[in-house]
């Protein structure tokens, strides 16, 4: 057995261990905002979390939204349906002429360019809530984490 080779078992020694130990102390609002950060890194320690900021390793936080998401959602299946809207429009006009009298295709075309104009009415709503929405939230937020 060699002298100088003192094997206790366990775990292998760190090559650099960290020793140094620093205490502080946090109000309790200060704590509230030190946890906000702390969880919203999603890093899995706390001490790991303090020396990339202390030592201003770069820590990116990303906030999602769900209201955002869900809203990008359903006007993402919105815009599907009045694509096919589209789709059927096209169709609708071809049949029309196909099988009915040029008088009484023009009277459902009538009728349809009215439901297309109301579309058209909806659309462009859709389309100011959306800069609305964007202004409100989207922006907002984004300015608030700078």
């Amino acid at each position: 057995m060699d002298v100088n080779k003192k094997s206790k078992g366990g775990r292998k020694p760190k090559m650099n261990p960290s020793k140094n130990r620093y205490v502080f102390r946090l109000t309790d609002e200060e704590n509230i905002k030190f946890l906000n950060l702390y969880e919203a890194s999603g890093m899995n320690s706390k001490a790991k979390f303090i020396t990339t900021i202390l030592f201003q390793k770069e820590l990116k936080i990303v906030k999602v939204d769900i209201s955002t998401i869900d809203y990008h959602t359903q006007l993402t299946k919105l815009f599907y349906q009045f694509q096919s809207i589209g789709n059927n429009y096209n169709q609708i006009v071809k049949i029309l002429y196909r099988n009915f009298t040029e008088k009484k295709a023009s009277f459902y075309l009538f009728k349809l360019e009215n439901h297309t104009r109301e579309l058209a009415f909806i659309c462009k709503k859709i389309i100011e809530l959306t800069k609305e929405f964007e202004q409100n939230h989207i922006q907002k937020t984004y300015e608030n984490d700078r």
